[in-house]
């Protein structure tokens, strides 16, 4: 699909007007945000559909702050308008979110200068995905490849979910000596049970998608050509139906399932920032970037 782009200044934002190619005149109200910058997040608009496109693919989409604020922005904003029905949330290139860029770093606590983990999950991290659970439409995610950490967690934040063939999904934080967060404790155990809810956390595997489907992570698996299409065609449909059932459905699931989010998110939250201040932390952080096995001491 091709693009004909202008760009008119907006405090913050640039705002486009645009054109798809040889299907609509120029002055048709099919409109993108893009943040003026990096690009980290693609919002765009069309009809009723919201489409958000994780863009950093040189990294896997791997989050980093500004990726974060971004989109947050488009959560909790953009998304949240009421003329959007339903939402399409994947990544850019060959991954929808290889997790937590490491070799940007954390901002350090002021107290004692280790990464301060509880604040970038409260003011960014957990916004996004509460925000996803709360928005009142249909969140969709088209996992076009590797979702691992808090990649994970967004997709797993997702009403529905579909996968690539070749995707895999991955609690990878216990390889650098953390816990997961994002609200996986919270949507994993109830999407696969206790026993393979441990296993993820603990062991920190890769997920194959078929497997994913077969456990209750994802709804549907896609070939890798085909998964774009299902997707889309997925999001328009529900954009076209009842979406106060929806939003009352929703409301009535995240209740029942995930009563306390909040709750969960908080102790997420505190128990990652203690181990971000532990040994093991530090060498499985300096292993990842070093490119080998870390040795860990439970220290």
């Amino acid at each position: 699909m091709n693009y004909g782009i202008e760009g008119r200044d907006n405090p913050g934002w640039t705002t486009y007007a645009v054109v798809k190619s040889g299907l609509l005149p120029e002055d048709h109200p099919f409109t993108a945000a893009v943040y003026a910058g990096a690009m980290n997040v693609i919002w765009e608009q069309d009809g009723g559909v919201g489409r958000i496109t994780l863009n950093r693919p040189d990294s896997l989409n791997a989050w980093t702050d500004e990726l974060g604020r971004d989109l947050k922005q488009v959560i909790t904003g953009d998304a949240a308008d009421e003329s959007v029905r339903a939402v399409l949330v994947t990544g850019a290139g060959r991954g929808f979110s290889s997790g937590a860029d490491l070799k940007s770093g954390f901002d350090p606590h002021p107290d004692d200068g280790m990464p301060d983990i509880r604040k970038e999950l409260h003011e960014l991290y957990h916004p996004i995905i509460a925000g996803v659970r709360r928005l009142e439409k249909p969140v969709v995610a088209a996992v076009n490849g590797p979702a691992v950490g808090i990649g994970a967690s967004l997709a797993f934040a997702c009403d529905l979910v579909l996968a690539a063939e070749s995707a895999f999904f991955g609690l990878g934080f216990v390889n650098i000596g953390l816990m997961p967060d994002g609200g996986s404790t919270l949507f994993v155990p109830a999407a696969v049970g206790k026993a393979r809810a441990f296993q993820m956390a603990l062991l920190g595997e890769r997920v194959p998608a078929e497997r994913a489907l077969e456990w209750g992570l994802v709804n549907y698996v896609h070939p890798d050509d085909r998964l774009m299409d299902e997707a889309n065609e997925l999001v328009e449909k529900l954009a076209a139906g009842p979406t106060r059932s929806y939003a009352s459905s929703k409301q009535a699931l995240n209740r029942m399932l995930y009563p306390d989010l909040d709750g969960q998110l908080d102790l997420e939250a505190d128990l990652q920032h203690a181990l971000a201040r532990t040994k093991d932390f530090q060498e499985g952080v300096t292993a990842f970037v070093e490119k080998r096995d870390p040795a860990f001491q439970g220290a």
